[in-house]
C-alpha cells in the first residue's frame, strides 16, 4: 500500500487519487517543516497497584522522550509494565506519581472530561482485536472519531485514508464482510483520520497470520515515514519489532534496555537474555520469601 500525505498540515500537498500501489511506500517526511517538539514525553512515571504489602509496583519511575515522526516498540517478559506502560502514556490510566506529556500538552493533571476530548481529537489507537462496531459501515467506522468528537465529519479524508490502506471503494461495507487483516487496515485508517500526535498500538499484529501481520506492520512503518506520524506500539513479536526506529525493553517497571532498528533475530535475541535474567530474578526473590517466611515461623 502506498500512504501519501494529506494536505491537512504537514506539506500543502493535495491528495492522489490513483489506486495505491501493492508495496507501501511515500514522500519522504520533512521533520524541519513539522514542529519540533516530543510527541511523547514521561518524567518520573510510577503506577503502583494496592497498598501496604500487597502494593504492586507496575512502573517504578520511567523517564522517556519520543520524539515526533518516530516510530517506537515496547518489548518485556510477562508482568514487565508494558500495558501499563501504554495506558499511562495514553491517558488511560492515571500515573500514582510523575508527569505525562501529549504533543506538548500535560495531561497528568486533566479530568475524565478532558482526557477523553484529548484521546478522541489527538490520539489514535489500534488493538489487536481491531475495535469496529459490527454496526456500522468501514467508513463510518474510520470517521467515528470524528463523530464523537461533535466535529465535521470529513467524508474525504476516509475516502482517502481508505484507499491509502487498500480498502478502496469498500467503505460501504461492514466489518463482518473483510478479513482480519482487512478489519486491522480500517482500525490504522480510523487511527489516522484526526491526524493524531501519536497512534499508540497493543499488539496490532496478535490475531493475524504472518503474512497478514506483515501488510500491517509495513502501514504502520509507512504512517510514520510518509506522514510524519508518532507510533508507539506494544508487542512481543521480533518480527513486529524490526520495523520500529527503535525497540524499548521493560522488565520490572523500569526501561531495562533499549536499542536502534535491528534485524527480528538480534531483538529476539535481547529479549531472550532478558527473560531469562528477570526469570532468574524472580527465582532469587521466591527463595527470599520463602526463607523469611520460615524464619517467621
Amino acid at each position: 500500500m502506498r500512504l501519501r500525505r494529506n494536505g491537512r498540515r504537514r506539506g500543502g500537498e493535495q491528495p492522489e487519487t490513483r489506486a495505491a500501489a501493492p508495496v507501501f511506500a511515500g514522500a519522504a517526511y520533512d521533520s524541519a517543516a513539522y514542529d519540533s517538539a516530543a510527541a511523547v514525553e514521561l518524567r518520573g512515571v510510577r503506577r503502583e497497584y494496592g497498598r501496604g504489602s500487597a502494593t504492586v509496583h507496575a512502573l517504578r519511575g520511567i523517564d522517556l522522550t519520543l520524539p515526533r515522526g518516530t516510530f517506537t516498540a515496547v518489548m518485556g517478559p510477562s508482568g514487565s509494565g508494558k500495558s501499563t506502560f501504554l495506558q499511562c502514556a495514553a491517558g488511560l490510566d492515571r500515573p500514582t506519581a510523575g508527569s505525562v506529556r501529549l504533543g506538548g500538552t500535560e495531561i497528568t493533571g486533566m479530568n475524565e472530561n478532558q482526557l477523553t476530548e484529548l484521546r478522541r481529537s489527538r490520539l489514535g489507537f489500534v488493538f489487536q482485536a481491531f475495535n469496529l462496531l459490527p454496526s456500522l459501515t468501514v467508513e463510518q467506522n474510520v470517521l467515528l472519531p470524528m463523530r464523537l468528537a461533535g466535529g465535521r465529519q470529513d467524508h474525504g479524508r476516509a475516502a482517502v485514508l481508505l484507499e491509502q490502506v487498500g480498502l478502496g471503494g469498500k467503505g460501504r461495507r461492514r466489518p463482518a464482510e473483510l478479513s482480519g487483516g482487512q478489519q486491522q487496515r480500517v482500525a490504522i485508517a480510523r487511527a489516522l483520520v484526526t491526524d493524531p500526535d501519536v497512534v499508540f498500538a497493543d499488539e496490532p499484529t496478535g490475531a493475524l497470520d504472518t503474512t497478514t501481520a506483515g501488510e500491517v506492520l509495513a502501514l504502520l512503518r509507512g504512517a510514520v515515514d510518509s506522514l510524519g506520524a508518532t507510533v508507539v506500539m506494544v508487542t512481543h513479536d521480533p518480527a513486529a519489532a524490526a520495523h520500529a526506529d527503535q525497540v524499548l525493553f521493560l522488565a520490572d517497571g523500569v526501561i531495562a534496555d533499549r536499542m536502534p532498528r535491528s534485524p527480528a533475530a538480534a531483538v529476539a535475541d535481547r529479549m531472550s537474555r532478558l527473560t531469562s535474567a528477570a526469570s532468574a530474578s524472580a527465582r532469587t526473590a521466591g527463595t527470599v520469601r520463602t526463607d523469611h517466611a520460615r524464619a517467621v515461623a
